[in-house]
């Protein structure tokens, strides 16, 4: 039953009584202005009436709307009118696929291009920032596309970024190229076993200068190669300029048969007839007059779908350290003065290019003898004129070699010492 104070609150309430209308809670209105009074519309919900929308018996959080704006692309019409168009179902299910990618199985047989998009829709949702979804990630694209996720990889001079994302790097399956100059690896840095291992197997270009590597730290890369002949098969081009390195390292080098360029500049290795002739013996290659363009560090470049990626991991670490050198500036402002601070960051610029100048002054390069030889036939055709008789018989028998006093004594096999077996049984 309904009480008076209900339809006291809820306005006037009118009954038919024997044909006539009668007001039960408002005595003063009377039947011939009921014509003209206006009833106001019944609510079917009260005022301050909200539905929240739950899942399962109610224990799940209520559906966010923002999640339901991607669904929906907003735009603008000409009269500024705000217009909203649903995408189509492909988005939607990539957007989901995307925010959940970590849970996938497997990727092999999926087709490249929607597998770029997904990469695409992922980077874009930064599940590639986060340290246990990002890796797991990076090893699901890797494993399904190899060299299309990263074909080649430049790190150079970032060694804080090396060591931060260390596992996500060895996720980049089917490298051609990695340049890790001047990162400061030393002789037992992570990564150098992982440079030996299968999944860089198809590595051609390889830069390890201004890496403080030693001998030892040569020995230890190259034990793999030498001993089990597993690893850096298809390496062409090697760097190991500006590191301690002795002569004792040219012997660890001749593991690399299908060597074609070698760079051991600023190394402690001193340019010996015994040095070019064990290069020849057990590499087949010569000390070359100009420096080679193949090692020129601007040739390696990020280039895959992950290029961005790295790039946003070097963005989030130098926004990190930001903060910390400003404050490291100011100290030095305030202890030094402004005037000599520019004055020795000018000077520190002017002299790095004076040693960048000198340096590709004095490169070492060693290419393969039928690469060099070819290059000088080429520089002897140029000329266009015909030599005559006699500098013909002069360069004929100058190309000839001169006589031997007896064959080559042939090189013994080096033991393996102690050290050697450890190494080996480490792996």
């Amino acid at each position: 039953m309904c009480s008076w104070e209900n339809y006291e609150t809820s306005g006037p309430v009118f009954i038919r009584e024997n044909g006539e209308l009668r007001c039960l809670n408002d005595s003063s209105l009377a039947l011939g202005s009921l014509r003209h009074c206006r009833v106001p519309p019944s609510r079917p919900f009260p005022r301050g009436f909200s539905v929240r929308l739950r899942g399962d018996g109610g224990s799940q959080a209520p559906v966010s709307i923002c999640r339901r704006k991607e669904h929906f692309v907003f735009t603008y019409t000409k009269e500024g009118n705000l217009r909203y168009t649903a995408k189509s179902l492909f988005k939607m299910a990539l957007l989901f696929v995307a925010e959940n990618v970590q849970h996938i199985d497997s990727l092999v047989g999926f087709p490249e291009q929607i597998a770029e998009q997904l990469f695409i829709a992922a980077e874009e949702k930064q599940k590639f920032a986060d340290a246990e979804s990002g890796t797991r990630a990076l090893r699901l694209f890797s494993e399904a596309y190899g060299d299309l996720v990263l074909k080649s990889l430049c790190l150079r001079k970032r060694h804080l970024l090396v060591s931060e994302k260390l596992e996500e790097i060895k996720m980049f399956h089917n490298l051609k190229s990695l340049d890790l100059y001047g990162c400061k690896l030393g002789d037992n840095h992570e990564i150098l076993p992982h440079l030996t291992s299968e999944a860089l197997s198809s590595l051609t270009w390889l830069s390890l200068g201004d890496n403080i590597l030693s001998d030892y730290g040569l020995r230890k890369l190259t034990a793999p190669i030498r001993v089990m002949k597993r690893g850096l098969d298809c390496l062409k081009l090697l760097d190991l300029s500006y590191n301690p390195l002795s002569e004792q390292a040219v012997g660890y080098l001749t593991c690399f048969s299908a060597l074609q360029g070698l760079d051991v500049s600023g190394t402690e290795i001193k340019i010996s007839e015994r040095v070019k002739q064990t290069f020849c013996d057990g590499m087949g290659l010569v000390l070359s007059e100009v420096p080679l363009t193949d090692l020129c560090h601007s040739r390696c470049k990020t280039r895959g779908w992950a290029e961005q990626v790295v790039n946003q991991w070097e963005i989030c670490r130098a926004e990190s350290s930001k903060l910390r050198a400003s404050l490291q500036r100011d100290n030095v402002l305030r202890f030094y003065g402004r005037k000599r601070f520019v004055h020795e960051a000018a000077k520190g610029a002017s002299s790095g290019k004076e040693e960048e100048e000198d340096d590709e002054k004095t490169r070492i390069h060693f290419c393969k003898a039928a690469s060099s030889s070819q290059k000088t036939g080429q520089t002897s055709g140029a000329d266009g004129q015909k030599a005559p008789p006699s500098q013909k018989k002069r360069k004929r028998e100058a190309s000839y070699p001169a006589p031997h006093p007896g064959p080559p004594a042939k090189q013994k096999a080096v033991p393996l010492t102690v050290e050697d077996w450890d190494l080996l049984n480490s792996y």
